[in-house]
């Protein structure tokens, strides 16, 4: 009898060990986490564009005459204004080009006269009877043919003009010089590059937008002009370019091997610090109403998909497939699968599994968007 009394007594208080023991695993188990109750705002988006940025005129100054190269008047990254002489060609065989031309002018402007006054003449003669009709035929043809050649003399003349003007390069508007690569004394050949001239008192910046980007930008009413949409540029350091820009054009085609079409943005460029063939990044603003924004550290995804644990009634969580529309810096903006007064668990997902209990601590999305 003792010993059924005392196994009896070992068995309660093993039971009751074990119902402790189960109390602390389930104080053990609910954890605290943060909790976000989520709620629909209305939400100024910014997404960043890789963008490429060119001067509003960049020209290649090519020769278009060859010969030494007798000067160079300027200097790589000099300033240079509108008609400035750059650089200077020896000309010497130009000029006598000229003096030829002028001089076969001069010739065939002598035998135009001559024809002139040998049609008069034979007009005269022919009037008295002296020549037949046929002469003053032959002398209008021979005037004609004087007038032609004054004709042709004269454009050779201006063409060795114009030739000898190109052994002078002058500066096509006012800009900065690029690179020089030929010094003073090479031999120049006609079409090689001299220098490049680039006007950046403003800056055109291109960048791409998806087809159902622009698609939702042209149903919201915004339109590419002179005083367009404002938009934003990144350098790339990273740091804020202090002009904002103007949206001014949009292509006329989409890209069919990315189904992007390019935008252009205009920025002032008073300090000169943005220079031809810079990169960045543009930021363009787009509102989303009664958007509902979550904690990009709240999702987590399993097999590309996207999940965030979603806390019941009874402060147990369970795992909720969404789907992103967006994502910014911190936060994804929701297409579907989560809706306003959802409860998710912001930070901490790792640490939970699905049908755990949890201690909600609960913060609000208001301070989230407020933090730096």
């Amino acid at each position: 009898m003792k010993f059924v009394h005392l196994a009896a007594l070992f068995i309660s208080v093993y039971a009751a060990g074990c119902a402790a023991k189960g109390n602390q695993e389930t104080v053990k188990q609910e954890v605290e986490l943060p909790v976000l109750k989520l709620q629909t705002l209305d939400t100024i988006l910014h997404k960043s564009y890789v963008t490429s940025i060119n001067a509003c005129r960049n020209v290649e100054l090519r020769a278009k005459v060859a010969g030494f190269l007798e000067e160079i008047s300027v200097d790589e990254g000099q300033v240079v204004q509108k008609g400035q002489t750059m650089f200077r060609l020896n000309d010497a065989e130009f000029k006598v080009q000229l003096t030829e031309a002028k001089a076969a002018l001069s010739s065939a402007q002598a035998d135009l006269k001559t024809a002139e006054v040998e049609l008069d003449r034979v007009k005269i003669l022919v009037n008295k009877k002296v020549l037949s009709a046929s002469e003053l035929d032959l002398a209008k043809s021979r005037l004609a043919a004087a007038s032609a050649r004054v004709d042709e003399a004269a454009a050779r003349k201006e063409n060795a003009a114009i030739r000898l003007s190109y052994t002078s390069i002058r500066a096509p508007f006012t800009g900065i010089i690029d690179r020089i690569p030929h010094k003073k004394g090479s031999l120049i050949t006609e079409g090689i590059l001299l220098t490049t001239v680039s006007d950046i008192h403003e800056m055109h910046a291109y960048f791409n937008l998806s087809e159902s980007e622009y698609l939702n930008y042209m149903k919201s009413g915004k339109k590419a002009h002179k005083d367009g949409e404002k938009v934003q540029l990144i350098l790339a350091d990273g740091t804020l370019y202090a002009q904002q820009g103007t949206i001014q054009t949009i292509d006329a085609e989409i890209e069919k091997q990315t189904g992007s079409i390019a935008f252009r943005a205009s920025f002032s460029n008073p300090s000169q610090l943005l220079k031809h063939g810079a990169s960045g990044k543009i930021i363009l603003q787009s509102t989303a109403p009664k958007a509902i924004l979550i904690p990009q550290r709240s999702v987590f995804e399993i097999q590309d998909k996207n999940y965030v644990f979603v806390v019941k009634n009874d402060n147990t969580v369970k795992m909720q497939e969404f789907k992103p529309d967006t994502r910014l810096d911190d936060f994804v903006l929701v297409q579907s699968g989560l809706s306003a007064d959802d409860q998710i668990i912001y930070e901490g997902v790792q640490n939970i599994k699905e049908g755990s209990r949890i201690k909600p601590r609960y913060i609000g999305i208001d301070s989230l968007l407020a933090a730096p």
